[in-house]
């Protein structure tokens, strides 16, 4: 009994963990449509925005590996 209280316990936080994530893809949305917009009114500077989008991508994506990589630990370490 005790067992499938700590199994359903490491599979609740490991849920609870990963709730980080809905944050991350809605940063990425959002981060999108303004660099989109910003390079439909200025095509010239398109090429700024795509940088600085993608940079911006890859810290909101960093997010959402942080938060498999605790939902991961819990589950095969605690």
């Amino acid at each position: 009994m005790t067992g499938d209280i700590v199994a359903a316990a490491k599979l609740i936080g490991a849920g609870l963990a990963m709730i980080g994530t809905i944050g991350a893809g809605a940063g990425i949305g959002i981060l999108v449509n303004g660099a989109v917009q910003g390079m439909a009114r200025n095509p010239d500077a398109s090429g700024n925005v795509q940088t600085n989008m993608i940079l911006g991508i890859a810290f909101a994506e960093a997010v959402a590996i942080y938060c498999l990589v605790v939902a991961l630990l819990i589950l095969f370490v605690f």
